[in-house]
């Protein structure tokens, strides 16, 4: 389905899939390769992000692994402030996209820096629905529902309630990796095509999770060949946004399936 979102006066078409690329400030995120603190590491990977392909950066600090250690909303702004600055003045006219679960980090993100997107990597709450709601940004709403039809029953509702507070742009992550077992993540993917029914453009962030290489029995460094099979299995049920840590095979991919789709519509 076509699909457009607002990125601040700006309309982004994810008719074509569209691929986000990950920069972690953080100490301590599951895959090492994805950990950046300085300037100097935090302006390369922006920059081979973008240089790579992917039209969206997603920037966190906050790790969600599991066992994280718990960052003060204080620290968490800080590591933002940081390198929101630095990306911001490399790349001015980037999309970035805020991977948060407070609130007032994603009112600080986009007031201080016009922050574009608030990535949510929570379930969602009452206080992040009137903040994203007021803000006018597009708002990744995640589900840690376990089956395909508790996310849909609890999009149903979420979506519900941020219409009925002015949000326009939302957009739908399945949330592989959280709350699942590793054979309800493979249910998921299974039937994700389903979640079309909503309506919204889906995200898909499946870049080297657990469901992969524990399955496989490798370790996070070697579950490339694994995230790239699933990302082009989620493009197939129709995922409109890639959030990944390897941005050229993600592209790679995307161009594939394109061309796949423009075959299949002859």
């Amino acid at each position: 389905m076509d699909y457009t979102i607002n990125v601040h006066g700006r309309l982004i078409d994810l008719s074509e899939p569209q691929v986000m690329g990950i920069l972690n400030v953080t100490p301590d995120s599951f895959y090492a390769g994805s950990r950046k603190q300085t300037e100097q590491e935090i302006a390369e990977r922006a920059n081979q992000i973008v240089e790579q392909g992917a039209t969206m950066i997603d920037i966190g600090g906050y790790s969600t692994r599991p066992g994280a250690g718990e960052v003060s909303e204080c620290d968490e702004m800080d590591r933002l402030r940081f390198a929101l600055d630095i990306v911001r003045r490399e790349l001015p006219f980037s999309v970035i996209s805020v991977d948060t679960f407070r609130p007032d980090v994603a009112r600080m993100s986009v007031e201080e820096f016009g922050a574009d997107i608030i990535n949510d990597v929570s379930e969602g709450s009452a206080e992040m629905f009137r903040m994203v709601s007021r803000l006018r940004v597009p708002y990744i709403l995640m589900s840690v529902k376990p089956t395909l039809r508790e996310i849909l029953l609890g999009f149903a509702e979420e979506v519900q309630q941020l219409r009925d507070q002015g949000a326009i742009d939302i957009i739908l992550d399945p949330g592989f990796g959280f709350g699942k077992t590793l054979e309800q993540n493979y249910e998921v993917m299974d039937q994700m095509e389903k979640l079309q029914v909503m309506e919204l453009p889906i995200l898909v962030g499946i870049s080297r999770k657990s469901m992969i290489y524990k399955l496989l029995q490798l370790t996070v460094n070697d579950a490339l060949n694994g995230t790239t099979v699933l990302n082009t299995i989620a493009l197939l049920k129709g995922a409109s946004i890639l959030r990944v840590h390897d941005v050229k095979e993600a592209v790679e991919c995307v161009k594939i399936v394109k061309t796949l789709n423009r075959q299949i519509v002859k």
